[in-house]
């Protein structure tokens, strides 16, 4: 049966709660809940490092593996002696087992939907992108979201019962209900629910979140933020959001609106945002402003795809419209900086072609409005994982879920 449940549906930080939450949680299940989390954080781990991690005893972490293993959910591995080491048993190293479960990632941009299928630790094995006008046709988005999915479970043959859950990310506000704030932003889902309808369609547990917030998890689980507790991602493309960390926790802000970056304002006379405000960051920094601008100043139609395509081809006059929106970006940053006190940002989107012309007037300008003592070894550093950032992300909501799903109720061995 589908999962419609809205708490179920927006909380990346809620994700580690109880499957069921008005459900006691046994002796059993919670040795297991921390082994798996233990494997899902690290991936490959002995049995003396899951006894280190979890605080478990040693006796109770064997028990758990056997089950596990009996369950089909973790491997074991053995790691090479070393040249020259000396002779005996190597060390019995345990991981997931990838195709215990699957994962739907779907994500939806303002130009596009896209739509992965990974296994239990990420591995993508389908991957597929469809262009479309997505802001004022929900239908169409939504009827080629559940087309692509069943496209994806269908061609990888993967068995349709093991797969956990779908993670949607969404090109605009999302609130701690579920609800999407697209009042300016995707006009034509104003009232839509996509998590009911997708929950329906698919018979899949649905998940939700927003575009910035699913980059920051993506880079989190795969990327250049890995094992970094205090991170801001900022999303540099049509629309600028970000997805902040503070101590290992999601900031998401008592409605779910943390880190909407891109509506901070950073010229008072400047143009008028979709949001309704004047001088957004969004309306200096995203690509479809910077093509205005060169439209107005040149007198001709500049598309972002255009401007894309002068950057790469050096173009002076886009060039130095993009230095300005680093210098833009780098004070809406520094107020970040200051609130935060991150020691890394990482940098995605469509902008990061920009690559030096957009980094170091960033760079010079947050330090230049920030103390010292917050950025002296703060690290800004460009996205490893580029355009699918956004569609991992949402595939990753459904795996950091997966330690308390599988924990409680491990499958039947297949």
């Amino acid at each position: 049966m589908p999962d419609t449940d809205p708490a179920d549906a927006v909380d990346p930080a809620a994700l580690t709660a109880h499957a069921d939450p008005d459900a006691p949680i046994n002796l059993a299940s919670l040795g297991r809940v921390r082994v798996l989390r233990a494997l899902t954080e690290r991936p490959v781990l002995s049995r003396a490092e899951l006894v280190q991690r979890t605080g478990l005893a040693r006796a109770t972490v064997g028990s758990v593996v056997d089950d596990l293993i009996a369950a089909g959910l973790l491997r074991k591995t053995t790691e090479p002696l070393a040249p020259g080491a000396r002779t005996g048993r190597p060390p019995q190293l345990l991981s997931l087992e990838p195709m215990a479960g699957y994962a739907v990632g779907l994500d939806v941009g303002h130009d596009h939907v896209r739509t992965i299928l990974t296994d239990l630790v990420g591995t993508t094995l389908w991957d597929e992108s469809s262009a479309m006008a997505v802001d004022d046709d929900p239908r169409g988005a939504l009827d080629t979201a559940v087309e692509l999915t069943d496209r994806a479970v269908g061609e990888t043959g993967v068995p349709r019962a093991r797969v956990l859950g779908l993670g949607l990310g969404i090109a605009c506000p999302v609130d701690a209900h579920g609800e999407l704030y697209a009042d300016g932003i995707m006009p034509g889902w104003v009232g839509v629910r996509p998590t009911d309808e997708l929950a329906a369609r698919t018979g899949l547990a649905v998940r939700l979140v927003n575009d910035a917030n699913a980059g920051l998890l993506a880079e989190r689980r795969f990327g250049a933020a890995r094992a970094c507790a205090n991170t801001v991602y900022l999303r540099l493309s049509s629309g600028i959001g970000a997805g902040m960390v503070s101590e290992g926790r999601v900031l998401l802000g008592a409605g779910g609106f943390a880190g909407e970056i891109g509506h901070v304002t950073v010229d008072p006379r400047g143009d008028v945002c979709r949001c309704g405000n004047r001088g957004c960051l969004e309306t200096v920094a995203s690509p479809p402003a910077l093509a205005r601008l060169l439209t107005r100043s040149w007198g001709r139609t500049v598309t972002p795809a255009d401007l894309a395509d002068l950057i790469r081809a050096g173009d002076r006059g886009a060039l130095r419209a993009v230095e300005d929106a680093g210098d833009a970006v780098g004070r809406a940053l520094a107020f970040t900086v200051m609130l935060l006190n991150p020691e890394l940002i990482v940098v995605g989107g469509d902008l990061l072609i920009a690559g030096a012309s957009l980094f170091e007037p960033m760079r010079r300008t947050l330090t230049r409005n920030s103390m010292s003592s917050h950025t002296r070894r703060l690290r800004i550093v460009a996205s490893t994982l580029g355009d699918s950032a956004g569609v991992r992300g949402a595939a990753a909501l459904v795996l950091d879920g997966i330690p308390e799903r599988l924990g409680v109720e491990p499958p039947a061995a297949a």
